[in-house]
Parts: C-alpha cells; structure tokens; sequence
C-alpha cells in the first residue's frame, strides 16, 4: 500500500515504518496532541493528510522507550475500535 512495514492487531493496522519514519495511528480525537509533539507531522502520502494518523521523524525515536510509548498508544486506540466485520 505505502511501500513500507505496517503492523497489525486484530486485523487493524496500528504502527508502521516508512524510510525511516513511524507511521502512528493514534485517532481522531488525540491528533491534534500527537502533532504537537517533537518530530511529529501530518501523514500525507497519498498528497493530502490522513487524519487520526501522523509521522514520527526518527529523531523522535532515538530512545526505546520512546518508541514503546508510541507503540502502546496506538495498540490501545486501535484495541477500542469496533471489530472488523468479515465479508
């Protein structure tokens, strides 16, 4: 889809590596606060911004703990959405 890595739970997609950036979903409602974060920009590889998913440069990922931050937030977004219906 995006050239890259994504990484799924429960079929939904949740964190994924582009080049050398994070691809985070982290919702609707939190992201306006995960792109007032150090090294973080709208997700816009299709040419315009996906909403409720933002890049995080590599910078911002220098330590694992940041990285296990990230990966936690989006696990337990995606953890509340409503199941995949199977077609």
């Amino acid at each position: 889809m995006f050239g890259g890595l994504a990484f799924l739970l429960d079929g939904k997609m949740f964190v994924g590596i582009s080049g050398a950036k994070l691809m985070a979903r982290v919702g609707a409602t939190r992201y306006q606060d995960a792109l007032g974060l150090p090294h973080v920009r709208e997700m816009d590889f299709t040419g315009k911004p996906m909403k409720g998913y933002v890049y995080v440069d590599s910078p911002g990922l220098t330590q694992d703990s940041e990285l296990a931050a990230w990966v936690k937030w989006c696990a337990n977004y995606v953890a509340e959405l409503p199941p995949k219906v199977a077609k």
